[in-house]
């Protein structure tokens, strides 16, 4: 029996001690259960187990000696048992129930869902009522929020599944939320609460040194012996994405050294380090073992090619040529030659390139595919060059292979193994995936390919990886579920409502086999996200780092989940839970630790501790790093010149800036939040406002009455540009979007005057895109965004072009028209854009894409904005 089933059956009774302990805290949630060591083992056997699902079965079966293993391994801490099944079931819940209509604002739509107290506390109690009924009283409860205004659910901590559906290979029926307790602030470890961190450190470092390439041998294995010969490899990738870190490390070693899929499979891990951590060092290390990996697929094919002096050579150099001579063609795929037939194979004695030297290219093209994604998120221009290089290197293998692979036609499975097809499908769909998400200006850098990506054929083809089951399946689904919660984030605005339901569906699907992984749990986090639900996002983020403990990446997972919990917090305005785990993730020196003491201090400040917060601004130009090719330069240039501005003035305009909101809405975080809480936002900004036009008052008062005196006229533009920015922001995301235009007009109309915070402006013209969009005015969203595209040299210039890129690809999808050879039209505040009345409209207020005559009184103008 799998050792999870076993773990299910002996670990379902909670610590009573712990609950008592816990009941006088108004937030509780249970995120690790503990197991009593006196439980008798009779009572672990006389519960009747769960059906066990097919793809559990073949994992057994794939892990062959393993299980047993599985079984008498115990862990430090109990493993949680199905939180990524409680956390996709409430995160349903939360979608059905927050779903807006067609063209409905998400927080309008919220709005109209919220019900008088007393009928939705009837309901809950109702649904209670059957909770109980339903669940074991062997069995703990687990505490979700379902994504209801005030409400929270309960789930049982273990998924009910019947026969039948076990049999289909559907999920099984997980029992509703149910009004529960919101989750406790989370305090994790210091790097200094670990045992012998550097001991830690070496134990789990990954590297592949001493491979001797004269000594590598040709690999002359037929498919089904490679299949074979791979299971080792197949049950490392299930020990990865199930939280046995180090068994996938050690199954992956056994031949590092000696073959090219075991090599990529440790480079797979750095790489998931890299990722997490984005420290420079990790990348390096990640680097170098991708590349161990490609020289020793490189050194695999040379000796099969030197040995094979007939057809396949030539096949193989043919193959070459036609990838030189087709792979610049208009077309997405590489060029697919006539498919053979089991007759012409017989008649003509069709030779095809072997199968080792095919799989070889794989794992060299994948080596290539990872290193180029490291030095994509470096987002530099050097780290683009490289990116593109080694795109360039992965494409050219993966097209050798696809070519031959549809040669084969539709007797392919006679001459490779499933491994190397599902390997294809994996490398090119992820290469059409990230290129389509990049826009011009970094394409024009990476310049790799004559062709334009498909994003839809990106999403096919990974799509038939992950429904192969075999190695690449779990990285197929977090190649998708990046694109569905990363890349969405970046502009949810035209895409949450789109891809929210995709990626619950490939989680869905990676939950029945790898229902506890601490990697799917970080995206179901992420979903939780994009559903507007940040408590059962912060729930899931807890569940990972508590799923991750005494294991290979337990530090990594600690931190990166800390960051999305404080973000989190920031976006529900939990300042000090924030500002501590900012300071956590400061001392712990993780990616950046300027950028975490300058939010420390920009949380500190929204608690209205300025002192602290000075402090910890003071703190952060000798923290920032002198490395320009690092992941963080950017960020710690941006938060290094805004301490230099409050150094400059003596911190005397700190009441005129909102750091917090500004890094919220930066990364287009207002629209995840909460209704009430964008309202309470947006009187902090008017407050802001009023405090800059209290100054110029004092500021033009001393002028009336002195002649030439010392203290200059008031340049206040930077600021109030930043703050009608936010304001503006803030309003898109509660659906005000007229309301945003007189903010927006006055940051276009002034845009010369901002010199120091120079991303405002671009900013600003996005804004006016989603104000747009808002408002129907689709083709003039375009307009706008195009505008913002042709600032360069600002804060955050590839990230807002990435966000606009997305947002121009959706509109490209919905049909919308290029704005090409249009009269300038401007947004009516009154009436949605009409083609046929635009002549004899006279609109009230405008955004207009250049700025009219500037008026003379800049002050008033800036006072009817703030008001």
């Amino acid at each position: 029996m799998d050792s999870s089933h076993v773990d299910d059956a002996t670990n379902t009774k909670s610590a009573s001690v712990d609950d008592k302990a816990l009941s006088t805290q108004v937030a509780t949630l249970q995120v690790s259960s503990e197991s009593s060591p006196q439980e008798p083992e009779q009572e672990a056997s006389s519960r009747s187990p769960e059906p066990r699902h097919p793809h559990d079965i073949a994992d057994d079966i794939s892990t062959g000696s393993d299980s047993s293993e599985d079984e008498t391994h115990k862990d430090a801490t109990t493993t949680p048992r199905q939180e990524l099944g409680l956390v996709i079931s409430a995160l349903q819940n939360t979608v059905q129930k927050s779903t807006p209509a067609e063209g409905t604002p998400p927080h309008d739509h919220q709005q109209q869902q919220e019900q008088p107290s007393d009928i939705r506390k009837e309901g809950e109690e109702n649904v209670e009522e059957e909770d109980h009924a339903k669940m074991n009283g062997n069995h703990a409860a687990e505490e979700l929020h379902s994504g209801d205004d005030d409400g929270h659910t309960t789930l049982s901590e273990q998924s009910e599944y019947d026969e039948s559906s076990s049999r289909d290979g559907s999920m099984g029926e997980i029992v509703p939320p149910t009004p529960g307790t919101p989750p406790p602030i989370f305090e994790p470890r210091t790097s200094d609460d670990l045992p012998d961190v550097e001991a830690y450190s070496s134990a789990n470092l990954i590297a592949l040194h001493d491979i001797n390439l004269k000594d590598i041998k040709a690999n002359n294995l037929s498919p089904r012996e490679q299949e074979k010969a791979d299971e080792p490899v197949l049950r490392a990738i299930r020990h990865l994405f199930n939280n046995r870190f180090m068994k996938a490390k050690r199954l992956f070693e056994e031949k590092a050294k000696s073959d090219p899929l075991s090599a990529l499979g440790l480079g797979s891990m750095a790489f998931l380090k890299a990722v997490m951590t984005m420290d420079p060092t990790a990348t390096d290390n990640a680097i170098q073992v991708l590349l161990a990996s490609y020289s020793l697929a490189t050194a695999q094919i040379d000796a099969a090619t030197k040995r094979n002096v007939g057809d396949s050579v030539v096949q193989y150099f043919t193959s070459y040529y036609n990838y030189i001579k087709y792979s610049r063609g208009s077309t997405a795929l590489p060029a697919s030659p006539t498919p053979a037939t089991r007759e012409s194979i017989k008649k003509q004695k069709i030779k095809f390139v072997p199968n080792g030297i095919l799989r070889a290219h794989v794992a060299k093209a994948e080596s290539c595919l990872q290193i180029a994604i490291l030095q994509l998120l470096q987002e530099t221009v050097v780290g683009y060059i490289k990116c593109g290089l080694n795109l360039r290197r992965a494409y050219t293998s993966y097209s050798l292979v696809w070519q031959e692979y549809k040669r084969m036609g539709q007797t392919y499975n006679d001459f490779i193994d499933q491994d190397t097809v599902s390997g294809i499908q994996f490398g090119i769909g992820t290469v059409h995936l990230v290129l389509s998400s990049l826009p011009q200006k970094i394409l024009r850098v990476v310049s790799a390919f004559g062709w334009k990506a498909d994003k839809h054929l990106g999403f096919a083809l990974l799509k038939l990886s992950l429904e192969g089951r075999r190695i690449r399946s779990p990285t197929a689904s977090l190649m998708l579920l990046a694109y569905y919660t990363v890349l969405t984030s970046l502009c949810p605005q035209t895409l949450a409502n789109e891809y929210t339901q995709p990626a619950i569906e490939t989680l869905l699907d990676a939950q029945r086999t790898y229902p506890n992984s601490a990697i799917f749990l970080y995206f179901a986090g992420r979903t939780s996200r994009l559903a507007r639900n940040l408590t059962l996002s912060t729930q899931s983020f807890m569940y990972a780092v508590e799923i991750s403990k005494n294991e290979w990446a337990e530090v990594e997972v600690m931190h990166l989940c800390s960051y999305e919990i404080a973000f989190n917090y920031m976006m529900q305005h939990h300042w000090e839970e924030a500002a501590k785990l900012f300071e956590t993730l400061y001392k712990d020196r993780y990616w950046s630790p300027a950028i975490f003491r300058y939010l420390q201090g920009a949380c500190l400040d929204m608690m209205g501790d300025r002192t602290e917060a000075i402090l910890a601004f003071a703190e952060v130009p000798e923290l920032v790093s002198s490395n320009k090719a690092s992941s963080a330069a950017m960020m710690e240039q941006y938060v290094l010149r805004k301490v230099k501005g409050f150094q400059e003035t003596g911190y005397q305009d700190m009441d005129m800036n909102l750091c917090a909101l500004e890094y919220l809405c930066i990364f287009n975080a207002f629209y995840f939040m909460d209704t009430a809480l964008l309202e309470h936002s947006l009187g902090v900004a008017d407050e802001a406002l009023n405090r800059i036009l209290d100054a110029e008052r004092m500021e033009y008062g001393i002028r009336t009455r002195e002649l030439l005196p010392e203290t200059p006229p008031p340049q206040y533009f930077d600021q109030r540009g930043t703050l009608l920015l936010i304001k503006a922001s803030l309003l898109n995301a509660m659906g005000r979007h007229r309301d945003a235009i007189i903010h927006l007009n006055w940051i276009i109309d002034h845009k010369d005057k901002l010199t120091t915070d120079k991303w405002v402006v671009p900013f600003a013209f996005w804004e006016a895109g989603v104000t747009s969009w808002g408002l129907e005015y689709k083709t003039r969203a375009r307009s706008f965004w195009t505008n913002a595209l042709k600032y360069t040299k600002y804060d955050f210039e590839y990230r807002l072009a990435m966000t606009i890129n997305l947002a121009v690809t959706r509109a490209d999808e919905l049909g919308v028209p290029k704005p090409e050879h249009r009269s300038k039209q401007p947004v009516s505040a009154k009436s949605p854009e009409d083609s046929n009345n635009t002549s004899n409209t006279t609109p009230t207020t405008s955004i207009s894409g250049t700025a009219p005559p500037e008026s003379n009184d800049d002050t008033n103008q800036g006072s009817r904005s703030s008001d």
